[in-house]
């Protein structure tokens, strides 16, 4: 299996210049930085959704529509 490390040579490279992993680690940050905001925004968004839904099932359960499961 010596043809394994020949192809991944084709595809791995480390620069001399460590410099040229500036744009990369930036965009990397930029990413991270938007995946933790979409999350926080869904978890919050959910949270809203869940207090909407007790208050329309407390609605609902003053006129009578739906009983209490016990």
């Amino acid at each position: 299996m010596m043809i394994l490390p020949n192809i991944l040579n084709l595809f791995l490279y480390f620069p001399e210049d460590k410099r040229e992993y500036i744009p990369a680690a930036i965009t990397c940050a930029i990413f991270l930085i938007a995946a933790l905001l979409t999350m926080r925004l869904i978890i919050k968004i959910s949270k809203w959704q869940e207090e909407e839904a007790k208050k329309l099932e407390e609605q609902l359960k003053k006129k009578n529509v739906i009983r209490d499961e016990k």
